[in-house]
């Protein structure tokens, strides 16, 4: 009994210390709460601080933070940031919820599943376009969709959210592969849905976005879907040719790529896009990236001159005033985001 008290004293202290370190004006205006994986990821992370040292808790976060996975470490910045200058931060449109239309089940776990969302009094198949979240392939959830459906439905697309199993209860060579059939699954469900079958579009955003990528070269993946795919939206991914991430990585960068590719290079080299580049890539590609960051600006232009050369149309554009978490977030919901007004002229390019 004692322990559990303790437990649950721990985990509601923990919640608070972190509402505590990164409260503030986005909180304030309705923006999604720290995630809960973030939140167990601080408290594992300073799991050694005294639990009612809340000063200790906060600059174990600071002193810490690049430890965190990449999109919670991400979450507490931006947070902490709008906190210390209000007057910075990105004004941000009431986010229009929409509710799911339907679920794809593809597989017995509860996380192989797609959320469809569908225009109103669609009258012609239109195309679909399929979100794939990050976290690290670890972590992250199809839920996470802030204002994409309202945004993508009102230009006149579906838009679906896959999710799919993370580590470590599958590598990522399982991840891709519960995408690839998660394509399958909506192909094959294409009439009822009303979307057209052979146009879809995939978004992908950190680890999703090399998932994405990795899908859109490789075939084996999607299979017979593969051709489906026309084109692919990749937001500040990192992971396109794994080698050259892991020997120029930060230390912090250099264990979360050996955790999650291992040390075998050949494998290292099997689960990056660039590697597969030159087959049937799908023939449309747009990689943005936080305009700075030069981890993601250099994985994004090699992909995109590998894909040029093999003949795919690609382009890498690096959007300012932004971070790895917002780049993501604010699509469809910022007046005049950058990577919106990018991503939109890129589908109405790849659909015509």
């Amino acid at each position: 009994m004692a322990s559990q008290l303790q437990k649950r004293h721990w985990t509601r202290l923990g919640a608070v210390i972190i509402a505590t370190l990164i409260a503030g004006p986005v909180m304030a205006q309705g923006q999604d709460r720290p995630s809960r994986a973030c939140m167990a990821e601080v408290r594992e992370l300073c799991s050694s601080v005294g639990r009612r040292d809340r000063a200790a808790m906060r600059e174990c976060v600071r002193e810490n933070i690049d430890v965190l996975p990449e999109d919670c470490a991400a979450e507490l910045r931006e947070r902490a940031g709008a906190r210390r200058d209000e007057n910075t931060r990105t004004t941000q449109a009431p986010i229009r919820r929409i509710p799911v239309t339907r679920t794809v089940i593809y597989g017995a776990d509860q996380r192989q599943q797609v959320d469809v969302y569908e225009p109103e009094d669609a009258v012609e198949e239109l195309p679909l376009v399929l979100f794939v979240h990050g976290g690290g392939w670890s972590m992250g959830s199809h839920k996470s969709v802030q204002g994409k459906p309202a945004h993508f439905l009102s230009r006149n697309y579906y838009f679906g959210s896959a999710g799919y199993r993370v580590l470590p209860d599958a590598p990522v060579e399982e991840q891709a592969a519960d995408l690839g059939a998660a394509i399958q699954a909506l192909r094959g469900q294409a009439s009822a849905i009303g979307f057209d079958s052979d146009r879809i579009v995939l978004i992908g955003h950190s680890a999703g976005a090399h998932l994405a990528a990795l899908i859109a070269t490789d075939p084996s993946f999607a299979g017979e879907a593969f051709g489906a795919i026309r084109g692919v939206v990749l937001l500040d991914g990192a992971g396109y040719d794994v080698p050259a991430n892991i020997a120029s990585a930060n230390p912090r960068a250099f264990q979360l790529y050996s955790n999650v590719f291992g040390r075998d290079p050949a494998r290292q080299a099997t689960l990056s896009p660039i590697a597969h580049v030159g087959g049937p890539d799908a023939p449309h590609w747009l990689a943005l990236y936080v305009e700075g960051r030069e981890a993601t600006r250099d994985q994004s232009r090699s992909l995109v001159s590998a894909l040029i050369a093999s003949g795919s149309e690609a382009s890498a554009l690096p959007i300012a005033d932004t971070d790895h978490g917002r780049m993501n977030r604010e699509i469809g919901t910022a007046p005049g985001a950058a990577q919106t007004e990018a991503i939109d002229a890129f589908l109405e390019q790849v659909f015509g």
